[in-house]
């Protein structure tokens, strides 16, 4: 990196700190826990669909997209055009219950829907995940980041990016989080766009990229057998897993429960649904242009997670490139800031307002601000306990995710469209794929000395028993509901769609013909990339 460059990133902070000032003077003028954890509920779609977007594409979502298109191609972005269809989803399906619900979290919701031990379920399953997965690997992308594109000690960059983005989320709550993630929307985008740019015109253009990667690496589908995509994973499976980030996780929906009224939180979720259809362009396909590059030995591709960085150090010019890094560190503090803010809220809300229920507006203002600090020593806390695990081992407590997704997903789903599930059916269900999820985590990490039935169970790929764990979720809940006695219409009223009558309330005619522009963008890159 250049002089130039430094500078680029130098006005990016204080660019980012400028705004995030602002925003935490424009919370303190409130001064109350709705203030600091919902931005006063009183937000716009345009920055609740930018904040949804710059919070879900991290440092390592951005090198990972990459590598993976530099080695299989595509496909991998079906999971982002996907993700559009279940932005829509949470627009016009739970937007609704969780605007009118008035909660604060969703561990929250949950004990409006069924019971005081789903919310404890929920809460205690979100604050470990986000401690041992989310902070650390987005804390470790950032030290990776200053160390391999800056030549910064990674002990050096990850605590400049750690405290950076900690005294800004301390600072100004969710409202400073959100104006930080739209101002980081456009250097992200603006970075990614300027790699492809650079690329495309480095292999000859959109026509001789295909040619020389061939047409099997613009194929979104692949057989039922291939082992990472499968069409029906990718179909039935990654909904499931989409659902739960997109429409029930804490991270992404705290956003939605900002909104000013029902129809910015809409209009929030279709931009978002609206942006997710950029990645195949912006992160996907420069990972192809590096392999295309490595091909005629015009790049050195050692591996396909250099893809990204490989790129940025051949093609980039003085100043552009400290704009891209800009944008990777843009991805990473909106990422960090979004969990630090989540997860804060989470332990206040549903962990220490339920111990001391008598606590002061004020106080829990403060105890989230203490426990965004808790999570940021234990998150830089667990990063030297990652390296004593093998990368394997480590790779298998993410996937974690992807097993505790399901029941969550089922009881959320199956809670809002039908009034008769209960207390007794969300329990059973979630401690039933909390099992199933556990027994196959265990059987994958033992893959090596397995065989026999037992060898196949731990060989399925995670999208088809991503099906496999929802439906049996689906099927407790539903027979032990159906076992049991019916929920108070107390309980339910308002919070169903059988007991409400209809999810769409209030809709514009923008949101809706905005919505069937979502479906027919996402149709049309089916169609081309097939």
């Amino acid at each position: 990196m250049g002089s130039i460059d430094w500078g680029v990133l130098a006005i990016y902070f204080v660019i980012i700190f400028g705004v995030a000032l602002w925003a935490g003077r424009q919370e303190r003028k409130g001064g109350e826990s709705e203030d600091f954890f919902l931005a006063g509920r009183n937000v716009g779609w345009f920055v609740i669909g930018a904040s949804l977007f710059a919070s879900n594409i991290g440092s390592e979502h951005l090198i990972g997209l990459a590598g993976t298109g530099a080695a299989s191609g595509v496909p991998v972005a079906q999971f982002e055009i996907i993700a559009g269809l279940i932005l829509l989803l949470l627009g016009w399906l739970f937007v609704p219950f969780y605007v009118a619900s008035g909660v604060f979290t969703m561990p929250e919701f949950l004990e409006r829907r069924y019971s005081q031990g789903s919310r404890t379920y929920l809460a205690v399953i979100s604050v470990a995940g986000y401690i041992l997965t989310k902070i650390s690997v987005t804390v470790m992308a950032g030290g990776l980041v200053f160390e391999t594109l800056m030549g910064i000690d990674f002990w050096t960059g990850a605590t400049v990016v750690v405290v950076a983005t900690a005294i800004y989320t301390v600072w100004g709550g969710l409202r400073a989080v959100l104006y930080t993630d739209l101002v980081q929307m456009f250097v992200l985008l603006g970075g990614a766009v300027a790699v492809t740019w650079y690329g495309l015109d480095a292999v000859g253009g959109w026509g001789e990229l295909k040619a020389s990667v061939g047409e099997e690496a613009f194929s979104l589908w692949r057989p039922m057998t291939d082992p990472e995509f499968p069409w029906t994973g990718i179909l039935f499976g990654a909904p499931i897993l989409g659902v739960w980030y997109w429409c029930t996780d804490q991270y992404i929906v705290q956003r939605v429960l900002s909104a000013k009224d029902q129809d910015n939180a809409r209009k929030g979720t279709i931009f978002a649904a609206y942006l997710k259809q950029l990645p195949i362009f912006i992160f996907v396909v420069p990972g192809i242009i590096a392999m295309a590059l490595a091909n005629k030995g015009m790049l050195t591709l050692d591996e396909p997670d250099q893809a990204l960085p490989a790129l940025m150090g051949a093609l980039l010019p003085v100043g552009i490139k400290g704009l891209v890094v800009a944008g990777l560190l843009a991805a990473l503090m909106s990422s960090l800031s979004s969990v630090f803010n989540s997860c804060s809220t989470v332990f206040t809300m549903d962990i220490y307002q339920r111990i001391k229920p008598k606590t002061s507006d004020h106080e829990l203002k403060r105890v989230g601000q203490i426990a965004t600090i808790v999570m940021v020593v234990l998150g830089m806390a667990w990063i030297p306990l990652m390296e004593l695990i093998s990368d394997k081992l480590y790779t298998y407590i993410q996937s974690v995710q992807a097993y505790i997704s399901p029941p969550i997903a089922a009881v959320f789903l199956i809670g809002i469209l039908w009034k008769r599930a209960n207390a007794q059916g969300a329990i059973a269900s979630l401690m039933t794929g909390l099992v199933l999820g556990v027994t196959r985590l265990v059987l994958e990490a033992n893959k090596g000395s397995l065989d026999g039935v037992l060898l196949e169970l731990a060989s399925i790929n995670f999208l088809h028993v991503a099906i496999f764990l929802f439906l049996i979720c689906v099927a407790v809940l539903v027979i032990v509901s159906l076992m049991t006695e019916e929920p108070a219409e107390e309980k339910v009223a308002g919070l169903t769609m059988s007991a409400r009558g209809t999810a769409v309330v209030g809709a514009s005619s923008q949101a809706k013909l905005a919505s069937i522009g979502v479906l027919v963008v996402i149709g049309v890159m089916w169609i081309y990339f097939s």
